[in-house]
């Protein structure tokens, strides 16, 4: 499955598990890692678990492998890494204080050069 075609399948499970606030950033000109970022919310540490389980079985069923996943029952937190796509859960609290939109969405590409890091340009 090619990178548009797994983000549209995450966000389609994500919404039928009725997260929030989805919010996708595409990374692929920031990193080589990964292509797209995809943030949303869950209601309690229950559903933002609910929602990662439902990437992971979701993705297995077709046939996509998710070969990493970070965080646990009790996590306000949780990392699906599909490859060409990685998934965050997170509750609204989490989500605000790490604000990774923000950093991804003002990250150099690489090999910018930023002024306000050297101070000279």
């Amino acid at each position: 499955m090619q990178a548009q075609e797994l983000k549209e399948f995450v966000i389609e499970v994500l919404e039928n598990l009725k997260a929030r606030d989805i919010s996708v950033v595409d990374v692929s000109d920031r990193t080589s890692v990964t292509d797209f970022m995809i943030i949303a919310s869950g209601t309690s540490n229950r559903h933002v678990r609910s929602l990662a389980e439902e990437v992971v079985t979701s993705a297995k069923a077709r046939g996509i492998r998710a070969p990493g996943v970070e965080g646990g029952a009790n996590s306000d937190w949780v990392l699906v890494d599909m490859g060409d796509v990685v998934v965050h859960v997170m509750l609204p609290a989490t989500r605000e204080f790490y604000d990774i939109e923000r950093f991804w969405r003002d990250a150099p590409a690489p090999g910018a050069v930023r002024e306000d890091y050297f101070g000279n340009e």
